[in-house]
């Protein structure tokens, strides 16, 4: 075959392959190695970017409101300055018990000390007792009472600061410990409990001075915190706690900032757990298996319950407000003699009883419900005029634990009318807890779960349900709320004037708070 030239200037190219001949084949080069974790990042890259756009897509708000969360540190810096205020208030609340209950114990060894230990209470209560009130009247007027309608009087809206601290302050609660501490050494049958509310409220105030002036966290969702986490860290029940402030203290307004309030209540139930241990109030109940046996007993224990308490509620009203008589102008004119004299009638119970009075009575509730308890059949009787008295005089004192103790005297009352023995009684006993809670302060779910918490009683749940609102049923029939009508009879100061000490005593409209 005869080759052609190509043209002149032309690149000699490739030699053509004629039609005739095959078709070379280029041979495949061989394959690359790929890493398999190179492409498994590739993946899960492209993945996550489409995952992430479709949720950017999905939920925009959610991004944009964790992204100004996240920019916005001063904010976290006042959460933590609010929980620190609650490990504070659980903290407080914890030397309060500790010095509660060695000035109970410190009683207990001065009745019991010498032949003469016992009488020489008679001298003892009411001296000691015109102390606290002297040095209550003149220095910290608004620690009178147990201290629950002064934060309850303070949450309302139209208070201005000064007033507001003349009945919540860190000065105050510091006062209101030494003082019922005071109280529990003379011999009074008062509690510890509800003054906590107020101690409480008081600690946890102070996280406003270091709050941003931008914060939302206002004094309102504040007193509120450091109330419940009094309750939870007192009786060592957080559910509790949270259910008072929801049930107590919120009536009238909300809490903006609930999730908070609830951890700084929380926070300070797990300090006092910290410090006495996992222990329920009461120890664990032991309840046998309830039969409809107990159905007419237990609906006796929810009837007798309600109604003393509800006179109960109504007395302790009555008591503060006055009547036109005798003993109402005693109070107002002689307010020291008046207090001897009802804290006279406190030690002759005292003496009666062989001091099972005496205090918030948690010995001798707590033997009732361990089926050990052996009190005298006048015994619910007596702690109910002790009571009644101690809280008559003005002092600072608390009904809340009293309350548990009458109930209990109730429950175990009907069970001896019943023919119960002491195993079978304890349902009844702590069925006439949670009545006679319910009933004295208006509260009938804060009552039945304090009570389920601190005995263990999930056991019995329904049936202090049931219990407490047909105790707080009936008690409405005889008295309004109590402390919400203590609240509204509380003398606050006017709004321009320095908070003073005491009224004078010849303006019958201003009296103190029982």
């Amino acid at each position: 075959m005869r080759r052609i030239c190509p043209a002149q200037g032309a690149p000699a190219g490739p030699p053509q392959p004629d039609a005739h001949s095959p078709v070379p084949i280029d041979p495949e080069p061989p394959p690359s190695r790929r890493n398999p974790l190179v492409d498994l990042l590739r993946l899960a890259r492209a993945w996550l970017h489409g995952g992430w756009r479709a949720t950017r897509e999905v939920e925009p708000e959610f991004w944009a409101n964790l992204q100004a969360e996240l920019m916005t540190g001063r904010q976290w810096l006042d959460r933590a300055i609010v929980m620190l205020c609650a490990a504070a208030t659980g903290l407080v609340v914890v030397g309060f018990t500790l010095l509660a209950e060695a000035a109970s114990h410190a009683h207990g060894l001065m009745q019991q000390s010498g032949e003469y230990g016992r009488y020489l209470m008679l001298l003892w209560t009411p001296l000691l007792t015109f102390a606290l009130l002297w040095w209550t009247r003149r220095f910290v007027p608004g620690a009178m009472g147990s201290g629950i309608p002064q934060v309850v009087r303070a949450l309302e809206d139209d208070l201005q600061p000064a007033q507001r601290s003349w009945l919540v302050s860190l000065r105050l609660s510091l006062h209101k410990i030494g003082l019922v501490s005071g109280g529990l050494l003379a011999g009074l049958s008062i509690g510890r409990e509800g003054p906590t509310v107020q101690v409480g409220a008081g600690v946890m105030g102070v996280a406003q001075r270091w709050l941003s002036p931008r914060s939302t966290i206002d004094s309102h969702d504040l007193m509120v915190a450091g109330a419940a986490a009094g309750i939870a860290a007192a009786f060592n029940t957080p559910l509790g706690g949270i259910v008072f402030a929801l049930e107590q203290l919120t009536r009238r307004r909300g809490i903006s900032h609930s999730s908070l309030v609830i951890a700084a209540i929380v926070l300070a139930g797990l300090v006092a757990v910290a410090a006495f241990g996992n222990e329920t109030y009461f120890g664990r109940l032991s309840v046998q298996q309830m039969s409809w046996s107990l159905l007419g007993p237990g609906l006796m224990v929810a009837l007798i319950a309600g109604l003393a308490g509800g006179l109960f509620s109504r007395l302790i009203v009555v008591s503060t407000r006055g009547l036109p008589d005798r003993f109402s102008r005693w109070r107002r004119d002689h307010p020291f003699r008046f207090a001897g004299a009802c804290t006279l009638g406190v030690a002759v119970i005292g003496l009666v009883t062989g001091g099972a009075t005496a205090g918030a009575g948690y010995a001798p509730t707590r033997a009732l419900l361990e089926g050990q308890g052996d009190l005298p059949g006048v015994y619910t009787l007596l702690k109910f005029c002790a009571t009644w008295l101690s809280a008559w005089t003005g002092v600072p004192a608390g009904v809340f634990a009293p309350s548990l103790a009458i109930g209990a005297g109730i429950g175990n009352d009907v069970a001896l009318w019943a023919g119960l023995d002491k195993s079978a009684a304890i349902p009844l006993i702590a069925l006439g807890m949670a009545g006679f809670l319910a009933a004295t302060t208006g509260g009938p779910i804060t009552a039945f779960i304090i009570v389920m918490e601190m005995v263990s009683g999930q056991a019995m749940v329904l049936s202090l349900m049931a219990c407490a609102l047909l105790s707080s049923g009936v008690a409405r029939l005889v008295a309004k709320p109590m402390y919400q009508e203590l609240a509204d009879m509380l003398p606050v100061p006017a709004a321009e004037d320095k908070p003073p000490r005491w009224p004078a005593r010849q303006d019958s409209n201003l009296r103190p708070p029982a």
